[in-house]
C-alpha cells in the first residue's frame, strides 16, 4: 500500500507553529534580492525573476515552472486569473534561505520571441527552456543544488527537464498523472454536451496519431481549443505520459496535490505516486489548483483563490518543498 500524507489546515498551521517554517514571517523575506534574469536561447531570450535570500551563499535554488495557457511568472494570466501564487512561493522560499527562479515561458508576457508564433511552438521547446534555466543556475557560483518545482502543465515539463539537466530534486505541484488528452476530456465533459464531447474526442484521436485536423468543430469552446495554430503544439504535448516520465527520474521526488483541486483532482497525484513508489506523496486538505486554501469545490468557493492575489499560498506547500531541498542539498 502506498504511503500518503494528508495535511489538514489545522495540521499545517501546527507545523508552522512548531517552527518548521518560522522564517517565513521574519524580515529576511523583505530583504531578499529580486532581480531580472535572462536565458539566451538560439531562438530568442526567455525572461525571468531571480530571488536570492539575504545573507551569504551559496544557496539552493528552485526553478518554478508555470502552468498552461498564458500564465506568467507570477502565476497570473490575461484571461482574468490573478493569484500571484508563484511570486508568493518565491518570497516564502527566500524567507527560509532558498533562492528561486521563475520565468515567463516563451510567447508569454515578457518572453515574446521575435519571428516565432503559436504555430511554431512545441512542447519540447518549453522543456528545453526549463532545462536551460537549470543549466544556467548550475554554473552560477551563488547557488548550490538546483531543484525544479513544476505546476500543472509545468509538472510534466519539469519531469522532462529533470531527465536531462543536473537537478538535485523534483516537485510536482498539482500535476496530472495521465496524458493531456485524458485531462482535457474530463475537463470538457464537465461543461459541454455529449455530442460536443464526442467531437472533441474525435479531434484528439487524430492529433494523438500526429494528424492535423483541418475542419474542427466551431463554437466558443472547441473552436479556440483546437484552432489550426495550436494543433502542432497539442500533437507534441499529447505524446507524453506523465506516469512514464516520472518513473525515469532518479532524484528525490515530491508529489503534491489538493483535495479541492477541480482542474487536476488529487487522484492524478496518486497515479504519479504509483509510477514513482519512492516519491513522497502529499495531499493537502482544502488546497485548490492555484495552491491556495478554499472552502470547497463549488465555483463560488473557488473564485477568490483565482482572483485575489492577497490570499496566501498553502503553507504546507512551502514546508514540504523546503524539507525536500534541505534533505537533498
Amino acid at each position: 500500500m502506498m504511503k500518503t500524507t494528508t495535511l489538514t489546515r489545522r495540521t499545517t498551521l501546527g507545523l508552522i507553529g512548531g517552527g518548521a517554517l518560522s522564517l517565513v514571517t521574519t524580515p529576511r523575506a523583505a530583504r531578499a534580492a529580486d532581480a531580472p534574469m535572462t536565458l539566451a536561447t538560439a531562438t530568442g531570450n526567455i525572461q525571468g525573476t531571480l530571488v536570492v535570500p539575504d545573507g551569504a551563499g551559496p544557496f539552493p535554488v528552485v526553478v518554478i515552472i508555470a502552468g498552461s495557457g498564458p500564465t506568467d511568472r507570477d502565476g497570473n494570466s490575461r484571461l482574468g486569473v490573478k493569484t500571484d501564487a508563484y511570486k508568493l512561493l518565491a518570497v516564502a522560499l527566500a524567507a527560509g534561505g532558498i533562492a528561486s527562479l521563475r520565468y515567463d515561458k516563451r510567447l508569454i508576457a515578457a518572453s515574446i520571441v521575435p519571428d516565432m508564433n503559436q504555430s511554431n511552438l512545441r512542447f519540447e521547446m518549453y522543456a528545453a527552456d526549463a532545462a536551460g534555466w537549470v543549466q544556467l543556475l548550475a554554473r552560477d557560483s551563488r547557488f548550490r543544488h538546483v531543484f525544479i518545482a513544476g505546476h500543472s502543465e509545468g509538472s510534466l515539463l519539469g519531469m522532462l527537464a529533470a531527465e536531462t539537466a543536473p537537478v538535485s530534486g523534483y516537485v510536482s505541484l498539482c500535476g496530472s498523472g495521465r496524458p493531456a488528452y485524458a485531462i482535457l476530456h474530463d475537463q470538457l465533459a464537465a461543461g459541454i454536451s455529449a455530442d460536443q464531447l464526442a467531437q472533441a474526442d474525435a479531434v484528439m484521436a487524430k492529433l494523438r496519431a500526429g494528424q492535423l485536423v483541418p475542419d474542427v468543430p466551431q463554437g466558443p469552446v472547441l473552436g479556440p481549443l483546437f484552432s489550426a495554430s495550436i494543433q502542432p503544439y497539442l500533437i507534441s504535448w499529447f505524446k507524453y505520459d506523465p506516469a512514464v516520465e516520472i518513473a525515469k527520474l532518479r532524484c528525490p521526488t515530491l508529489i503534491i496535490g489538493g483535495t479541492a483541486d477541480v482542474q487536476v483532482p488529487p487522484h492524478e497525484a496518486e497515479i504519479l505516486k504509483a509510477a514513482a513508489p519512492r516519491a513522497r506523496l502529499l495531499i493537502i486538505d482544502g488546497m485548490s489548483h492555484v495552491l491556495k486554501h478554499v472552502a470547497g469545490t463549488a465555483q463560488a468557493q473557488q473564485i477568490p483563490a483565482y482572483t485575489d492575489p492577497s490570499l496566501p499560498i498553502e503553507p504546507a506547500v512551502v514546508t514540504a518543498i523546503a524539507a525536500l531541498v534541505r534533505a537533498a542539498a
